[in-house]
């Protein structure tokens, strides 16, 4: 099948490493990655519905340059559904950390909420990214890594705001359970919120408005289905785009690219190998 044929490319480019355990925070998936060259790793980034921590473990920087050509080196965050991004790097290794975005803010700070950025992981946890960086490096093993950095943010979880308010989990969850396929007033109307009101609430715990959250979700299926092979045509019908035209330019604006690039990225050709389970379909504990 085409996804297994991506999976074999990734797996000739990347050692990946997985928790041997589940977490005990809702909400996180964690993988680790080290390139098998230390010649350039050039990336383009698919937007994803999560909030991504990449720590970096390598001996060369990776090199982050956002949409707007702002660069980061080091340890980053990138916003939920962050697109038009590129990580570049020699010998390069990381832990990728990937936060539902009901539990970001609490684990990051307010900086989770910028949407659509790069950030330093310093300036989002001073010292505290320093101190966990070198506990992650001192790690001999990739368990041990792991270890570290559930501990850290199961600390910071504990002591950051739950800016979440359970109405605006509750619509996140019926996004995420019909792929962006439903209408942000119907939902309102669930919540007994008026559309102003939600717009506005989850705009400021989530990232993004409810109108682009959904739209993100729909766009994450459709880049999958594209990626094992499926056309553009069916992806389009079965991901509920008006036609093969919408699809495309919901592709083109969420990742700069064609539905046919999309299909062959690096960055979701390792999906299926790192990534056990989606973040974003994580909940709250009550």
């Amino acid at each position: 099948m085409r996804s297994a044929e991506l999976a074999q490319d990734a797996a000739s480019v990347w050692d990946i490493a997985t928790p041997s355990r589940h977490g005990r925070l809702p909400g996180v998936s964690m993988a680790g990655f080290r390139a098998r060259t230390t010649g350039l790793v050039d990336l383009g980034v698919v937007p994803y519905p999560a909030v991504t921590v990449a720590v970096d473990l390598g001996d060369g920087p990776i090199v982050v340059n956002d949409f707007s050509g702002r660069q980061q080196s080091g340890s980053v965050v990138l916003g939920f559904g962050s697109g038009g991004v590129r990580a570049r790097g020699r010998d390069v290794a990381c832990l990728q950390i990937r936060l539902s975005p009901l539990v970001a803010q609490a684990v990051l700070g307010a900086g989770a909420e910028s949407g659509a950025t790069v950030v330093s992981l310093d300036d989002l946890w001073g010292r505290d990214a320093a101190r966990t960086q070198e506990q992650l490096r001192a790690a001999e093993t990739w368990d041990d890594r792991f270890a570290v950095a559930q501990a850290a943010l199961v600390r910071r979880h504990a002591t950051g705001r739950r800016a979440v308010e359970p109405e605006v989990a509750f619509v996140w969850g019926q996004m995420v359970t019909h792929r962006g396929g439903v209408r942000v007033e119907r939902l309102a109307a669930e919540v007994g919120w008026s559309r102003k009101r939600l717009w506005s609430r989850f705009r400021a715990q989530i990232g993004l408005n409810p109108k682009r959250a959904a739209q993100l979700l729909r766009f994450d299926h459709a880049a999958h289905r594209l990626a094992v092979g499926h056309s553009a045509a069916r992806v389009a019908a079965e991901a509920g785009y008006v036609d093969q035209s919408h699809l495309h330019r919901d592709v083109m604006a969420f990742a700069g690219v064609t539905p046919t690039a999309v299909a062959v990225a690096p960055w979701l050709a390792v999906d299926d190998v790192a990534w056990a389970a989606p973040a974003y379909l994580s909940r709250l504990d009550p």
